[in-house]
């Protein structure tokens, strides 16, 4: 038998034969493989940025209240329930936090924005971000605020005036308030910005909200204490208009709250999925045309002696090259545009090595699929009807 396995696979001399067909199906590959990049960007940016206190409080358990949907928009509970907690001989401490929308006034052009405002304890280093440790002391003072100098520029150039200038004065809920201070903390899908205060100060621009209702409990617990026995110690002994989580309850009531209870994570997941099918569509069209066209040369080679293995896998060695092809032009571009729509947006998009693998392994898979279903008319193929 003629030995037909040239140094130069077949599959790649097949492709090349035609380069602008070649061509069409790298730039569909590469489309969906932007496609995917960017929706899984995306879901991976809105959960990183919505848990962002979540994770960043120092805490080892929370108490929540069971009226509330997510953190942007608590609802209120008795601090009763805090300090109640404090029976629990694993407890070693508690910290109240104050979450509540508030009206940001740009002081260049007075315009107001919605933003974020959390009351805490100054004296306690409650809040593992930049810029607090050194900074939660000087909200002792009356009427001061840091701010979250990764904020949506929407709130003014707020990071490179105090950077320059140093404190300047603005107004929050129509109250006259000193910025004295930077954390970074950065937006989210619910928040475009933040501002952090003392409880004291939280109080005076929520002046119709009474001190003995909070958003958020924080607990933390003796050197030794399990979590989780705690949590669940805590949940018998404390009345049941209070949720009790640990810090991985909480991230993961949020996380499933975006993830299902909104359309957001639904729609990024979808598009994604969009991707995969449109990129199959197109290489599924070019290799069922490419088999079609060359159906004589598949009959030869069978006639030959050649076995249904070799010629489909030359199908399958185009696929594979398509795979490799396409994804590199997609992946560099999905690259400039994760920095594009991260500077525009202030969210956290970059391309990691994780969703880098899985988007190239799901392209090879992509392209392998639409190789097998384009073999259908190859494996059934009998020479003596090809001539």
């Amino acid at each position: 038998m003629v030995n037909l396995r040239p140094a130069v696979p077949l599959g790649w001399r097949q492709l090349s034969h035609r380069p602008l067909r070649m061509a069409v199906a790298v730039a569909g590959i590469a489309f969906a493989v932007l496609l995917i990049m960017m929706q899984l960007g995306f879901r991976a940016a809105l959960f990183e940025s919505t848990l962002r206190f979540h994770e960043r409080f120092r805490y080892d358990i929370a108490l929540f209240s069971p009226d509330s949907v997510f953190i942007v928009r608590p609802a209120p509970f008795s601090i009763r329930r805090l300090y109640q907690a404090l029976g629990v001989a694993e407890v070693a401490s508690v910290t109240p936090v104050y979450i509540f929308p508030a009206i940001w006034k740009n002081p260049w052009t007075t315009e107001r924005r919605s933003i974020n405002a959390v009351g805490v304890d100054p004296e306690i280093d409650v809040l593992d971000t930049p810029g607090f440790t050194a900074g939660h002391t000087v909200l002792r003072r009356q009427d001061v605020v840091l701010f979250d100098a990764a904020a949506r520029p929407e709130f003014g150039p707020v990071g490179a005036e105090f950077r320059e200038k140093g404190p300047f004065v603005t107004e929050v809920n129509d109250r006259e308030v000193e910025v004295a201070g930077l954390v970074e903390i950065g937006p989210s899908f619910g928040i475009d910005g933040t501002v952090i205060t003392s409880v004291d100060n939280w109080l005076r621009l929520f002046p119709d909200r009474p001190r003995n209702e909070i958003q958020l409990g924080l607990l933390s617990l003796k050197e030794g204490a399990d979590p989780e026995a705690v949590r669940d110690a805590l949940r018998a002994y404390l009345p049941g208009d209070v949720l009790v989580m640990t810090k991985q309850d909480f991230v993961a009531r949020e996380r499933a709250y975006w993830n299902g209870a909104t359309p957001i994570g639904y729609i990024f997941a979808f598009g994604a999925i969009m991707g995969f099918v449109v990129g199959a569509i197109v290489v599924y069209q070019i290799l069922f045309a490419d088999v079609s066209e060359h159906i004589n040369e598949y009959g030869t080679l069978r006639a030959l002696g050649y076995g249904n293995g070799f010629v489909s896998g030359i199908v399958m060695q185009q696929a594979a090259i398509l795979a490799i092809f396409g994804y590199v032009p997609g992946a560099v571009a999905a690259h400039f545009l994760y920095g594009a729509a991260a500077a525009a947006t202030r969210l956290p998009l970059h391309l990691t090595v994780d969703r880098s693998l899985t988007v190239l392994l799901l392209t090879v898979l992509m392209c392998l699929l639409s190789g097998f279903l384009a073999l259908r008319k190859v494996r059934k193929l009998d020479p003596a009807e090809v001539f």
